[in-house]
């Protein structure tokens, strides 16, 4: 596979993005902002965009250029992630200064920067960068949505939009890597068109556990603190299961990556530790994520806890007890919402999470 199809192997269902995007290969402007939920396969999309940047020959996806930008160790590509759940102002000033700095190889540079939509606090700082970029450098920033605090950056960008991905189209696309057709419609449920979360959802075995116990959650809180607590740590030990498929994966493309450098007679594997930071800040953000997602279970719980009860509320509308649990419930939903909300702001998620099951009990 070469070409165009090679630079974006990865990308699925976003035809008209990709068309943009090799489009713009020949003359890029110096800042571009790819649009679309999670798992829309728009991080794939950003860099299969910057190898075709980097490429002597245009995006050829077949020179050594490409194969190295499209492992992620090209020297000309940076790749700026978050290491906590929003980007900092540390991070964002990372990239002025590599922005500064001179391409290695080729004629120019691309800084890739995930996330953007959580980088509200230091939107000032990423902003003067874009406004006074250096000629030899290319941004490619990813987001879920433009929040009103970014509008102005999204106004210094080409914006390429990424549409969400049905579940048909990810289970088809899971059935192409050799998951069963049952399994993979099963994954493409859950995985709320992230493709990224549907991949390592079809090798997770306890991913359905690990609803059940977050769903199961509001019936175990009797409002004591003990019980809190044994809730938060069971929770949180499910966060570390959920780890164990990303952390697989992760062993796996390193090998791959080893045995590809010792066949080239390579001593050792260049970017060896660019890559293994990489995983390292993928598996801490896929650990805040899917106590983020697992929120959401718990929310959906609580919310349907009080549409049952306004059903029992409509036969019994002078009932104080219903009134009272719809009250509590109803407020449950909100904190949670607060919570979800806080894992913005850097927080420590046990903490976070125990403190809000003793407030859930206690309500």
């Amino acid at each position: 596979m070469t070409g165009i199809a090679a630079l974006f192997e990865r990308v699925v269902g976003q035809d008209r993005a990709v068309a943009q995007l090799a489009g713009a290969l020949a003359r890029p402007v110096h800042a571009y902002l790819f649009v679309g939920p999670p798992g829309s396969t728009k991080e794939a999309a950003a860099l299969g965009f910057a190898a075709g940047l980097v490429c002597p020959n245009g995006g050829c996806g077949a020179c050594e250029v490409c194969r190295r930008a499209l492992r992620g160790v090209h020297p000309d590509i940076t790749v700026v992630q978050r290491t906590g759940a929003a980007l900092s102002v540390e991070e964002i000033r990372s990239v002025t200064a590599r922005a500064l700095r001179r391409p290695t190889e080729g004629v120019r540079q691309v800084i890739v920067i995930d996330d953007v939509h959580l980088a509200v606090r230091s939107a000032p700082a990423l902003l003067k960068t874009l406004e006074e970029p250096p000629a030899s450098t290319v941004f490619v920033l990813t987001a879920d949505d433009i929040p009103v605090g970014l509008a102005t950056i999204a106004s210094r960008c080409v914006t390429i939009a990424f549409a969400a991905l049905g579940e048909a189209e990810v289970a088809d696309w899971l059935v192409g890597r050799g998951v069963e057709p049952l399994h993979a419609r099963l994954v493409a449920a859950g995985a709320a068109g992230d493709l990224n979360r549907a991949e390592l959802l079809a090798d997770d075995a306890d991913y359905q556990v690990r609803l059940a116990k977050w769903r199961d959650a509001p019936g175990r809180l009797d409002g004591t603190g003990a019980a809190a607590a044994v809730v938060a740590e069971e929770l949180l030990g499910s966060l570390d299961t959920a780890l164990e498929p990303l952390q697989r994966h992760h062993a796996a493309e390193l090998a791959e990556l080893e045995a590809q450098a010792k066949a080239r007679g390579e001593r050792g594997l260049p970017g060896r530790k660019e890559i293994t930071d990489r995983q390292a800040r993928a598996e801490r953000r896929w650990r805040t994520d899917e106590l983020r997602a697992g929120l959401a279970v718990l929310q959906r719980a609580y919310r349907d806890r009080v549409r049952a009860v306004l059903e029992q509320l409509d036969e019994q509308p002078d009932s104080p007890r219903l009134v009272d649990e719809a009250r509590r419930d109803a407020s449950a939903v909100s904190r949670i919402s607060e919570a979800s909300g806080a894992l913005r702001r850097n927080v420590q998620p046990p903490l976070l999470l125990a403190s809000l099951l003793a407030e859930l009990g206690a309500v």
